[in-house]
């Protein structure tokens, strides 16, 4: 007991404080600010104290309003419980044509970075409301433009442009209410199509896009083609009366020809069948008349260098080796041996003979026995022998 009289009852009020002050800050939560400067145009109805809000929450207050020349300074402070985005904005907001204003922070916190403590918001980052004065002032200033001392006017028969602009208008949708509502309607059809439809809109943009870009990559040979087409233009242009003459003629033969098939329509109509028939039969048979038109030049060819025109006949060379002696003596036999393969044993040609020398009836008569290819074996006087290749093949001339 002696030792608590001894103590001082000052400290013991002090020790007491400071205990309870502990116990306080402790156990009571509490919550610390961040502190935001802003570049305002114009702080109209801020005021040391005004609310800051997020969302219209109260969150913090202005400290402080600095004029700074063309601009206001504003230093206000939020509690650091509320979250605020890093590229946020600092807006004042008037609820009310008269009374305070109050600064919003926005837009809302949703994920990511937030809002460093002591950070700077240029004016780009701020906004101020649109003044009556301003709203005021730019009516009075659109109403000077449109008076009678801007686009209103009067002219020479002291009327204005204005006047004469209302006044026609008036005249022209007199009476046509309905259908000027019709066609409201029909843009706003108009502009609900364009929206619904507005990436095959953008996408045919895109794509003209690529064409133009293609155009300027090309734009010589896009030049090119214009000055060749501009070319072309001028010599139809030069010319313009004989093509007219031209096209006269076309429409006077195409009538003609019109007439024609229609005249001959049963005719043409055969021939063109039986055209048919002929082209079908060369395309069945395109294997042969390819070999035909292969080999014939050739075989035209060698008939042509193979006749020989001062006697009429076709030039050959055979190679009988023995058998010349008894071709001459004895040609039957020869020929029977060659050609015993196809007569068989009846061969015709067994009884011919070598005719005696000096009986021969050439000799006796002037007249040449020799048979053509394709004609007869009745002799002919040798003044009527034809020694052409046409004379060899037996045509009549």
């Amino acid at each position: 007991m002696n030792l608590f009289k001894r103590i001082n009852p000052l400290l013991a009020v002090i020790a007491a404080v400071a205990i309870i002050v502990a116990l306080v800050w402790v156990f009571i939560p509490h919550s610390g600010k961040k502190y935001v400067i802003a570049d305002f145009p114009r702080t109209i109805s801020i005021y040391k104290g005004s609310d800051v809000k997020i969302l219209g929450v109260h969150v913090g207050s202005v400290d402080s309003i600095t004029p700074m020349g063309t601009y206001v300074r504003v230093k206000f402070s939020y509690d650091d419980k509320y979250k605020v985005p890093a590229d946020a904005k600092a807006l004042v907001i008037s609820p009310s044509i008269v009374g305070d204003r109050f600064i919003q922070l926005s837009p809302a916190y949703k994920g990511g970075a937030t809002l460093a403590d002591g950070a700077h918001l240029g004016e780009s980052r701020t906004g101020t409301p649109l003044e009556l004065d301003e709203i005021f002032g730019n009516i009075n200033d659109l109403d000077v433009a449109l008076g009678p001392n801007g686009a209103n006017k009067p002219g020479k028969n002291g009327v204005g442009a204005l006047t004469r602009l209302l006044t026609n208008t008036a005249k022209n949708f007199g009476g046509q209410g309905v259908k000027f509502n019709n066609t409201i309607k029909s843009v706003s059809k108009l502009t609900s199509t364009l929206a619904d439809n507005k990436d095959q809109l953008f996408g045919a943009s895109a794509e003209v896009e690529k064409f133009v870009n293609s155009l300027a990559k090309n734009d010589k040979t896009v030049r090119k083609f214009a000055q060749s087409l501009a070319s072309g233009s001028s010599m139809l242009s030069d010319d313009r009366q004989a093509l007219g003459t031209a096209l006269d003629n076309l429409s006077v033969a195409l009538t003609q020809v019109r007439g024609f098939v229609h005249s001959n329509r049963q005719l043409l109509t055969r021939n063109i069948k039986g055209l048919t028939r002929i082209s079908n039969t060369i395309v069945k048979n395109r294997g042969a008349l390819d070999k035909t038109l292969q080999y014939g030049p050739v075989a035209l060819n060698n008939l042509a260098l193979a006749y020989d025109p001062n006697v009429g006949t076709l030039d050959t060379r055979a190679d009988f080796g023995e058998s010349v002696a008894q071709l001459t003596s004895n040609p039957g036999v020869v020929l029977c041996g060659v050609l015993g393969g196809l007569l068989g044993d009846n061969c015709p040609f067994n009884s011919l003979k070598v005719p005696a020398a000096g009986t021969s009836a050439s000799a006796r008569t002037g007249t040449s026995n020799r048979t053509g290819a394709l004609g007869s074996a009745t002799p002919r006087p040798t003044s009527d022998f034809d020694p052409s290749l046409a004379g060899l093949v037996g045509v009549t001339q």
